[in-house]
C-alpha cells in the first residue's frame, strides 16, 4: 500500500493541490493536522482533504483553535492569521469530525508528542515509532531503536516558504520517503491581497526565504 502523509497545510490550497500531484496515485492519505489558519483557502484544503479517497484527518492544535474561537498564544502575527481566516470559515462540524491520532503499521501518527514543537535538534527519548508534524519542519529522529518522522510542512515550510514537504510510506516494502515540491507562492500572497490580509501577515510570506 502506498500511503501519502503530509502536515500542516494551513490554508495553502496551492502547495496542497502540488503536492498531491507531485506524489501521484496513493492508496491512502494521512493527514496529520492543521488544515486549516494562515493562507486563504481553509474551506477549501478542508473540503479537498476530506474528498481524498480512504482519506484520515487528524485534529492539529489550529483545529482545536477554530473549534473554540479563541487562540490562547501571545504571537501578535499569529492572532492577526487567526481573526482573518476565521471570517470566513464555516467547515466547524468537518473538522470536530477529525482524530485525535491514527496507528500505520508500527507507527503512531499524531500531529505531536506532548503537545510540543520538536525539531531536528530536539532531545527526546522515543518509546514508539511516530509519524508527526506541527513544527513545519521535515526530518528523521532516530533513538532507543525507534523512528520518529516530522512529514514538515505542506503549506508553511519555516524554512524555505515555496517548498512543500510530505512523506510516502509503502507498506509493501516498509519504507518511508521524505519528499520536497515547489509550488507558486505568489499566488497565496495574491490571493491574500484580495482578501485585505492584515499587511504584516502578507508581508510574512513576501519576505520569508525562498527557493
Amino acid at each position: 500500500m502506498r500511503i501519502l502523509i503530509y502536515s500542516d497545510v494551513h490554508g495553502n490550497l496551492p502547495a496542497f493541490e502540488t503536492v498531491l500531484k507531485d506524489a501521484g496515485p496513493c492508496d491512502s492519505y494521512i493527514c496529520l493536522g492543521d488544515l486549516v489558519n494562515y493562507g486563504p483557502w481553509s474551506n477549501e484544503c478542508v473540503d479537498l482533504a476530506m474528498s481524498l479517497p480512504n482519506s484520515t484527518i487528524l485534529m492539529g492544535n489550529h483545529e482545536e483553535a477554530f473549534i473554540s474561537g479563541f487562540y490562547s498564544g501571545s504571537n501578535t502575527l499569529v492572532q492577526d492569521f487567526f481573526r482573518q481566516t476565521l471570517l470566513n470559515f464555516d467547515r466547524f462540524q468537518q473538522i470536530k469530525s477529525f482524530l485525535p491520532s491514527y496507528k500505520v503499521e508500527e507507527y503512531l501518527c499524531i500531529h505531536t508528542v506532548h503537545n510540543q514543537n520538536i525539531y531536528p535538534d530536539t532531545i527526546i527519548e522515543l518509546d514508539k515509532n511516530y509519524i508527526i508534524g506541527h513544527s513545519h519542519h521535515q526530518f528523521l529522529i532516530k533513538n532507543n531503536g525507534f523512528n520518529l518522522y516530522n512529514a514538515g510542512s505542506v503549506g508553511q515550510n519555516r524554512k524555505i516558504i515555496n517548498i512543500a514537504s510530505y512523506l510516502i510510506f509503502d507498506t509493501d516494502l516498509n519504507k518511508i520517503e521524505m519528499n520536497l515540491t515547489k509550488f507558486d507562492i505568489n499566488l497565496v500572497i495574491d490571493k491574500m491581497k484580495d482578501l485585505l490580509y492584515p499587511q504584516n501577515c502578507i508581508l510574512y510570506y513576501k519576505q520569508k526565504q525562498k527557493f
